[in-house]
């Protein structure tokens, strides 16, 4: 491949691909109600087909799978390689400068929804592949982009795909992080429940997403003085803010803490544990100060590694398990919660679940446990080398696996990895608003696809 006529060709692009990627931007391809042919939504099928078309423009066969996906070929036969990308966002949510489904050009960034997770890729690729065609780069072996739409609401359609599809034998999704993501931890979410009744703890809610640090959370009692309670909360020695408030002859206890995601939790501070470690120490009657303890005891504020609870683990490929207690309701005559743990690659989701049970067993609880094992693509195979050093040979930057918490699109999908487009330092807004993916950055993706494409498909056949 002339590398030098192929970026160039590529930077020539550039007005066209901020046109392409306003055009995809347009369609607010959140998850809607289901219509016939669109199983996601009107705004997502459409979206799809509207990026179909533009790849048939550009002379590639298109295909879709069950309403649900869409595929555009290079080249014909079965391909050895897949681009696996998505055109579904999230919903626009609040605080926007700009119009969230009109793509703004300001100061060398475009800004819309969608514009780094994941439309800007999409685009990316799709003019790495028109660059590689018009220029008449032959590609020994096969290569396809696959088009999602519903990865943001579980990767339906990829299950959907890979019962009436083969996937390609090398994989990676444009919808993560550089360098290259190969090891992802298995993830374990539990649901747990005990029945109570008490005249002092009158409620208690705390967290509503499973995968997130809460960043607060709130009890009403009765019965119990105010002095106790700051008393109490002056022992418990937490980070989290406590406040006190009157309610119809009972005191609200609002804890707020810091909010982050469960895959990370570290760098957030648990207002619900927070909450719990104040609670049990306050004069509450049985059976809710016993439970409240279990769980003070098992799942300890500020801890995030599980020892307590006996599931703590750790190695050097993947790092440390870890675990928060993420949601806790109690109404007035039960408790349901819920805890999120990422495991690393040396544990099994069967032993977490295992030892996750027991601990809520002794704190008094009830618990069903279920998850995904960890996914891993070894660092040191052709495929992830060859993948590397594409990167490095476009951005003259150290090529190197990254192993994560979260869980990516090709999550269980035999020699998938992550592979772009976020870059450390630079926070581009995802799920945010006023996301934006840099222009410049939309014609570098592209040159480090069509080099990852040419290497894996004109290259030896990674074993």
């Amino acid at each position: 491949m002339d590398t030098k006529k192929v970026f160039d060709y590529i930077d020539s692009m550039r007005g066209e691909m901020c046109a392409v990627l306003g055009e995809l931007i347009s369609y607010p391809s959140f998850k809607q109600e289901p219509e016939e042919g669109a199983p996601y939504g009107r705004a997502a099928r459409d979206c799809l087909d509207s990026a179909l078309k533009i790849c048939e423009r550009f002379g590639f066969a298109t295909d879709t799978v069950g309403d649900r996906a869409g595929i555009a070929s290079f080249t014909e036969g079965e391909p050895l390689l897949g681009i696996l990308a998505h055109l579904d966002v999230v919903s626009a949510g609040d605080g926007w400068t700009f119009e969230p489904y009109k793509a703004t050009v300001r100061d060398g960034k475009l800004y819309g929804r969608g514009a780094m997770d994941d439309k800007g890729p999409v685009v990316s690729v799709i003019f790495a592949m028109k660059a590689l065609k018009d220029l008449g780069v032959p590609l020994k072996r096969g290569f396809e982009l696959i088009l999602g739409t519903d990865e943001e609401c579980g990767s339906s359609d990829i299950k959907y795909f890979r019962k009436h599809r083969k996937m390609p034998k090398w994989l990676f999704t444009p919808d993560a992080e550089y360098p290259l993501i190969n090891i992802e931890k298995g993830r374990i979410e539990s649901r747990f429940s005990a029945p109570c009744k008490s005249e002092k703890l009158m409620s208690l809610h705390g967290g509503k997403t499973v995968n997130a640090v809460p960043a607060s959370a709130s009890a009403v009692v009765g019965g119990i003085s105010e002095d106790e309670i700051n008393s109490a909360i002056k022992a418990a020695g937490c980070t989290a803010v406590f406040t006190l408030s009157a309610e119809g002859g009972a005191i609200k206890i609002d804890s707020r803490g810091v909010s982050a995601h469960a895959s990370t939790p570290e760098t957030g501070d648990n207002a619900l544990t927070a909450l719990i470690k104040l609670l049990q120490a306050l004069p509450l009657d049985m059976p809710a100060k016993q439970l409240l303890s279990g769980l003070a005891k098992e799942f300890p504020y500020k801890e995030t590694d599980g020892a307590s609870a006996g599931v703590a683990a750790r190695d050097e490929v993947s790092g440390a398990l870890t675990l928060v207690l993420s949601v806790l309701d109690y109404d007035g005559k039960s408790f349901g919660g819920a805890i999120d743990i990422r495991f690393p690659v040396c544990e099994t989701a069967a032993s977490v679940c295992k030892k996750l049970d027991a601990a809520l067993k002794r704190a008094g609880f009830e618990a069903h446990s279920g998850g995904s094992e960890p996914h891993c693509v070894p660092s040191d195979s052709p495929f992830v080398k060859t993948l590397l050093e594409a990167y490095s040979s476009v951005t003259g930057k150290k090529g190197e696996c990254i192993a994560i918490g979260g869980g990516t699109y090709v999550h269980g999908i035999p020699g998938g990895v992550a592979f772009g487009c976020e870059v450390s330092g630079e926070d581009n807004r995802i799920h945010g608003a006023d996301e934006f993916i840099r222009v410049d950055a939309l014609a570098e993706n592209a040159k480090i696809f069509a080099e990852a494409i040419v290497r894996v498909c004109n290259g030896g056949e990674p074993v």
